[in-house]
């Protein structure tokens, strides 16, 4: 799509690390990689687990009409609210992050760092659908005492975002939020947050590896995903037993996305055709990447639950700012707050097409495209680059 002569003078002088012209947008690296082998496919999570907070409503209406009774949000936070209660952040995380932002952007968390805990009231809230202490599939369903399971309702990233604003607001007391910031589907409930002025104000935003909407590439490798879970003779509609789940399904599901999270040049580099010494006589040789997509989908498991993972990659097939709101141009265009979008030039599941889309339609935005062989998971694992950009924009907005 063409930039129109506006747009390309506003994206120009946005970033020494972009700049754009007659053949569209030119990337200087932000910093020199410096990736060993042993690093180069390190895991994106740290520990994961359910603790923190919980904020309870009573009843929360979702998009579809349906209610939640007793619907829980499970939270963390660090730094502390000013007398304003004006200085939160809240970081919005991806499909199978948690509240525990110091697990997966940790480098980021703390005194002096980007997400300053001695100047920020910081949040992170666990998304509507997770496994991770919010209502989601695994919770027990009031009406019958039993965990939802397959039974658990549609829910989008506008329900998501919706109750976490009704955290902020109820829960937490705070007055206006300083900025949202979030990566992947993090990004989705960033763009979101735009539109819950209704009930509490955000005054800037940071959308990471997203964009406007779940595009027809993204959707169908949502849908491979959960086809693999469906295909499991254990997922029974959704109504498996819990010593007895879908784990074979929920394993291939997993090995798919690890491909799209990564980049052709980073699995060649880690992996090209290395083979374990030893073959087996009727299957051939086993390859390095095929001994690490196995170990990826295995690890899974003991993680993440299938219903979940369903409920969630539903969720954010469901995003779509322009929806309900007369397109992505007219929702988008009434989005005055200042905004940082940035994407990874080798993400091939939320391509930099969907960032330069993105900051065309917002009045008020500046793009960045990071170099790195990372893939859609430059997003967490490119915490030099990403961090000095959220320092900046946070800086020139304090």
């Amino acid at each position: 799509m063409a930039a129109s002569s506006s747009v390309k003078r506003r994206l120009a002088t946005l970033s020494r690390h972009v700049s754009v012209g007659e053949t569209g947008v030119r990337i200087r690296p932000l910093s020199v990689q410096a990736t060993s082998e042993q690093d180069a496919m390190k895991d994106e999570y740290g520990k994961m687990d359910a603790s923190g907070e919980t904020f309870r409503l009573q009843r929360f209406q979702l998009e579809s009409g349906r209610v939640l009774q007793n619907a829980e949000v499970l939270y963390r936070t660090w730094g502390t609210l000013n007398q304003r209660r004006d200085n939160a952040i809240v970081i919005c995380h991806a499909l199978t992050g948690n509240a525990a932002l110091d697990s997966w952007w940790g480098g980021l968390l703390g005194p002096s760092l980007p997400f300053d805990t001695s100047k920020y009231f910081i949040v992170c809230a666990n998304v509507l659908g997770s496994c991770y202490g919010t209502t989601g599939p695994t919770s027990t369903d009031p009406a019958t005492k039993l965990p939802y399971g397959g039974n658990f309702p549609f829910v989008t990233v506008r329900d998501s975002v919706r109750l976490h604003a009704q955290l902020l607001k109820t829960g937490l007391g705070v007055s206006s939020i300083a900025c949202v910031i979030g990566g992947s589907m993090g990004a989705m409930q960033t763009l979101e947050w735009m539109f819950v002025g209704d009930v509490i104000p955000v005054r800037s935003m940071i959308a990471i590896a997203g964009g406007s909407r779940h595009h027809a590439w993204q959707i169908a490798i949502s849908e491979a995903q959960r086809a693999a879970i469906y295909a499991d003779p254990k997922y029974l509609g959704g109504h498996y037993k819990r010593d007895e789940p879908p784990h074979d399904g929920l394993n291939v599901a997993r090995q798919i996305a690890m491909i799209t999270y990564r980049s052709h040049p980073e699995y060649e580099r880690k992996f090209g055709r290395k083979v374990a010494p030893k073959n087996d006589e009727h299957t051939g040789p086993t390859y390095d990447v095929t001994a690490y997509l196995r170990h990826q989908g295995q690890k899974f498991l003991s993680r993440f639950d299938p219903n979940s993972y369903i409920a969630l990659t539903r969720l954010m097939d469901s995003h779509d700012v322009g929806r309900g709101r007369g397109g992505e141009e007219k929702a988008l265009g009434s989005v005055t707050q200042p905004a940082s979008i940035i994407g990874i030039d080798s993400d091939v599941l939320y391509p930099i097409s969907e960032q330069q889309e993105l900051a065309r339609m917002l009045p008020n935005s500046e793009l960045h495209i990071i170099r790195s062989d990372q893939g859609h998971d430059g997003f967490l694992l490119e915490q030099d680059q990403i961090g000095a950009l959220i320092r900046s924009f946070l800086a020139a907005r304090s």
